[in-house]
């Protein structure tokens, strides 16, 4: 006799077990299906955790190189990849198994297999064996996340052609790294390995980087990263990629025409994700998918098929761990007959370079093909006091206003930790703020959140640093 539950998730990500623990807190008796044999998804496992382990540990390791020339003498500074791999390692382990812990917590069944749909009521597990078993499940909550996408004819090999799982794990330097793509992913392992020493190259199809960014924000950040000695090719396309004795062959074609070609140890093909919905067996019970092959749900996360619900990278919106977060306990509180609710407009995007970026909101180049009347505040860091203070000054603030109402209709931040200082304008957007009562609020100084402050004081053109 197969165990029955009042909800289901197949998926162990952050949106996946979040949704799974909210569930069991409203008392329904809940399963999580996780097919990797570790929970977290690919943010714990392979993504935004290992990636900000190296990100941190590689700026520290280009900052002690650099530290005589803040009167710091230290001796040679030597790099030990493979320690610095077992830290990585190290975090994500604590990590994932904090999470089973909490799930243990919560009294939430945790099976570990990959999960499908024998019918709409009944899902199969089959473990690393191969073994199969059944449960019953009232509601079905589909969290499977997404898988990096490979440009056509082209495999991932994770040894010379990677995807960012396998640049989250080379054995060594690489001399020369080419990132196909400059979105999120790609600019920040080509910072990992830029620091380590890697001759980094990044290839992109358009004229700018991290496409759907405020343009003013995304011209400054390749500013920033061309002078770390990163090289960017804009308005190049991949025609082709092969491997060779000595790493690959990269055939390339700008928009006029022009042929390139590089020669490179190791290319990280980063040029999207798509939704990992293979081997779910949806088109057996009806699911519908869009044109593209995400799943198609109402406002309250129902699919066409009334108990079977979709969160996270498996549906429209950005594909971010915080906004699947969001949706499990939207669509877990709707679930059990409350209001679950997700507002698309605040959630805020974070590219962890150096220095970091973060957006919320409305980009200006938005308002203005909305037709949206809007006034700009900005205030740059090297007007402020910490930012002065220990040397960190690159980027700036800019916040967006409605011309009439005040009301801050976004903000773009390029700047050390810009990641953190977004999260204060996204509370003002939550409850409808106006530049101005961030302009009003005492920030403490000397900090970086000043910097928001001025900003929304500019708004209005009186910003007292600048």
């Amino acid at each position: 006799m197969s165990d029955k539950f009042q909800a289901v998730v197949i998926g162990g990500g952050p949106g996946g077990y979040v949704c799974a623990i909210r569930l069991s807190q409203l008392g329904l008796k809940t399963a999580c299906i996780e097919s990797r044999g570790s929970l977290g998804g690919t943010c714990l496992n392979v993504g935004c955790i290992p990636s900000k382990s190296l990100l941190n540990l590689s700026e520290e390791f280009h900052k002690a190189q650099h530290l005589s020339n803040k009167g710091i003498e230290i001796g040679e500074v030597k790099l030990n990849l493979s320690k610095m791999m077992k830290n990585k390692d190290k975090a994500v382990t604590i990590l994932t198994k904090g999470v089973e812990f909490l799930l243990k917590k919560n009294k939430v069944a945790y099976f570990k297999g990959a999960g499908s749909f024998k019918s709409k009521n009944e899902i199969s597990i089959k473990d690393d064996q191969n073994k199969e078993s059944l449960i019953q499940a009232e509601k079905v909550i589909i969290a499977t996340g997404s898988v990096p996408v490979s440009l056509p004819g082209i495999k991932f090999d994770e040894k010379i052609i990677v995807s960012s799982t396998g640049a989250l794990k080379l054995d060594q330097v690489p001399k020369k790294m080419v990132v196909v793509g400059g979105g999120y992913i790609g600019l920040e392992m080509g910072s990992v390995w830029s620091r380590l020493g890697a001759d980094v190259h990044v290839v992109e199809f358009l004229d700018h980087i991290t496409p759907g960014m405020d343009k003013e924000i995304s011209n400054e950040l390749m500013k920033i990263l061309k002078k770390q000695g990163i090289d960017f090719h804009m308005q190049h396309k991949v025609e082709t990629i092969k491997k060779n004795n000595s790493g690959a062959s990269i055939k390339t074609i700008d928009k006029d025409g022009n042929k390139k070609d590089f020669e490179c140890d190791v290319v990280l093909i980063s040029v999207g994700r798509q939704p990992n919905t293979n081997g779910l067996n949806l088109k057996k019970i009806g699911v519908e998918l869009d044109e593209k092959k995400r799943i198609k749900t109402d406002k309250n996360f129902k699919t066409n098929q009334d108990n079977i619900y979709a969160i996270g990278d498996v549906i429209a919106g950005p594909m971010l761990a915080h906004k699947a977060e969001d949706e499990g306990i939207a669509v877990a509180e709707n679930i059990a007959g409350q209001s679950g609710h997700v507002n698309y407009d605040t959630i805020p995007g974070v590219v962890y370079t150096t220095p970091e970026v973060a957006s919320i909101g409305k980009t200006e180049e938005q308002l203005k093909e909305l037709n949206i009347k809007y006034k700009v505040g900005k205030f740059s860091f090297m007007a402020n006091s910490r930012a002065k203070a220990i040397d960190d000054a690159e980027g700036f603030v800019k916040i967006l206003a409605d011309e009439k109402t005040d009301k801050v209709l976004g903000a773009h931040l390029i700047g050390s930790h810009a990641g953190e200082l977004i999260a204060e304008i996204g509370v003002a957007m939550e409850f409808g703020a106006s530049s101005e009562d961030i302009a009003r609020t005492c920030h403490a100084h000397p900090t970086f959140s000043e910097a928001v402050k001025e900003a929304a004081l500019s708004v209005d053109k009186r910003a007292i640093h600048s």
